[in-house]
């Protein structure tokens, strides 16, 4: 509807350019807005105000030109201006029901792109291998994949890419353990352990140290011992990863891991291509970029180093090779990077870098989509009681048991294995929740007590809010796909209710462009909150008239379908009952 608007709003100001009303040349952003007030519309625009100067108007009159240049649309009932000049647009709640009705019986839920569909990479995740995942990889795995996920819902083609650490020192420092301490498969399935002793010996001994470093110039040099014991460090490791995600519910397999390693063969051909480019500075030895608009406090350029003194590589290296991959052979129109905020310089200087040397050959937007971090109740990176670092999959575990425990009490008849499938969706949906409702820039607090609440805006009051719309129809025997009629609107529940239904492919449009998921939680928890008015102020089973009931039950339906898309777009599964 905004879009629609805006559409309209660029009609009249082009007719009152052409009557001499408005001067050539302007190209306003037109801005509509959701009113809050709905008594006094459903949008509102400012754009008479903008405009009042250059139009030498006060913007009440240029409101009324603007009136009288909108050419007429189905869509909208009636316009009018309210205060100093806004423009408030009623929508037509007839041709509003035929747009619901529509989406109804579209498997789409009648979402489509704003723009072309495109080719996207999604960064996402990244864990360093010989090491279980922690609870800092989560933010960057369930962000990317929900975002992920809507891009292929709006039709995108997406290549998820699984940066992985996999190369470098602490796989030579692994390799000299190894040889120090034969041991087999099953214990080096324990990989913490492993990789707690092997890091113990690399800070106490020198000649430790001396001889991981050997290893991994004889692995990067394609020595086939170092090879074999390097992969299967790796297959180890990933095998725990996906372990992971499979109970994250994540969309990441196997076939998406590119990790640093599938880089190596490039790393000097990148170094040669900006030496070739006249890009490449040596300082201090090291092979370095400094661009100017990249500076430190003293207002000196800050290098890009991309090979040291001793000839290895830098993270800047491999992520040059991995940007010039995704743009040269991929041919990618976008590349998103889900990875920690306090890498934005890093990524600011590596694009550029790549821009300068010429390594996006097919035109593509590196976009880096920085986070916050996850916090204990202490507003301190969250930490196990004796300090260390809290290891993901046990995090997870505890949240399927906290939340089994929760629905045990409130539903101890049950049968057990259902209660545990229970415990599991709400655990691992609350603790996904709880991050993706937060803007992605911002640091939050961890608090399974929040997460796991019915009250409020968590994954509980929404899955809840699912099951009830689901039980009306369990009531009758029937799916959301079996109601017929159409929709009329009549009670303001409905029309309020409608009128946010028809904004989910605003919502999920919104959140590719910005790679904000937080945005689709709030419409989810608006949704829910406008169904629970609606039920309780417009009988659905009890209406005034089959044709009444009809309506509210495909209401109902639209609403049922909309938040079971919409929480599977986040990366949530749903339940029937809870």
């Amino acid at each position: 509807m905004k879009d629609t608007i805006r559409q309209l709003l660029q009609q009249a100001l082009t007719q009152l350019v052409t009557d001499g009303v408005l001067p050539e040349g302007l190209s306003p952003a037109i801005q509509v807005e959701n009113a809050r007030d709905k008594t006094h519309g459903d949008f509102a625009s400012n754009i008479a105000m903008m405009l009042a100067k250059p139009a030498g108007l006060k913007p009440r009159d240029l409101a009324e030109k603007l009136i009288q240049a909108l050419p007429a649309s189905d869509d909208v009932s009636k316009v009018e201006i309210a205060g100093p000049g806004f423009l408030n647009f009623f929508q037509n709640t007839a041709a509003l029901a035929n747009r619901l009705d529509a989406a109804l019986a579209d498997a789409h839920l009648g979402v489509r792109k704003s723009g072309p569909a495109e080719k996207v990479v999604v960064d996402l995740s990244a864990p360093n291998l010989a090491k279980e995942m922690h609870v800092g990889h989560l933010r960057s795995t369930i962000i990317g994949d929900s975002v992920a996920r809507i891009l292929e819902f709006l039709g995108d083609r997406v290549i998820r890419q699984n940066h992985v650490g996999d190369w470098g020192t602490q796989f030579g420092m692994l390799l000299a353990y190894l040889e120090e301490n034969p041991i087999t498969s099953d214990e080096l399935s324990d990989l913490e352990n492993f990789y707690r002793a092997a890091k113990k010996r690399f800070d106490e001994s020198e000649a430790f140290a001396t001889r991981a470093r050997s290893l991994v110039v004889k692995l990067q040099a394609g020595d086939a011992d170092c090879l074999a014991l390097w992969t299967r460090f790796k297959d180890i490791s990933l095998s725990h990863c996906q372990k992971t995600y499979e109970l994250l519910n994540v969309k990441l397999s196997m076939a998406d891991v590119m990790g640093e390693s599938a880089y190596n063969d490039d790393l000097a051909n990148v170094v040669a291509d900006l030496r070739h480019s006249g890009l490449l500075v040596e300082n201090q030895g090291a092979q370095c970029v400094f661009l100017d608009e990249f500076k430190n406090a003293e207002g000196d350029p800050l290098p890009v180093i991309v090979q040291k003194a001793d000839g290895g590589y830098l993270y800047a290296t491999t992520d040059l090779a991995a940007v010039r991959y995704r743009s040269n052979v991929l041919k990618a129109d976008r590349a998103l990077y889900f990875v920690d905020q306090r890498q934005a310089l890093h990524f600011n200087q590596v694009f550029e870098v790549a821009r300068r040397a010429g390594f996006v050959g097919h035109p593509m937007r590196m976009e880096h989509m920085g986070f916050g971090t996850m916090n204990g109740a202490d507003g301190r990176p969250f930490k196990t009681r004796d300090g260390g670092t809290v290891k993901l999959i046990d995090l997870l575990n505890e949240a399927k048991e906290r939340a089994y425990a929760l629905v045990k009490d409130k539903n101890p008849t049950l049968p057990e294995d259902e209660l545990r499938r229970i415990g599991e969706v709400v655990g691992i949906g609350a603790v996904k929740y709880a991050d993706l409702s937060k803007h992605r820039t911002s640091d939050y607090s961890f608090n399974f007590e929040l997460m796991l609440n019915f009250d409020g805006n968590t994954a509980p009051y929404l899955l809840y809010a699912y099951t009830r719309v689901a039980s009306v129809f369990r009531k009758l025997g029937k799916g959301f796909e079996e109601v017929t009629g159409t929709i009329v609107l009549q009670a303001p529940h409905e029309q309020e209710l409608a009128a946010r239904l028809a904004q989910f492919g605003e919502v999920l449009n919104s959140v590719a462009d910005k790679g904000t998921p937080h945005v689709l939680c709030s419409y989810l928890y608006d949704i829910a909150g406008l169904f629970s008015s609606f039920y309780e102020n417009c009988p659905i089973l009890s209406a005034d008239t089959a044709e009444q009931q009809q309506s509210r039950l495909r209401l109902a339906a639209l609403t049922g379908r909309t938040l079971k898309q919409g929480l599977e777009l986040l990366g949530l599964e749903t339940l029937e009952r809870m």
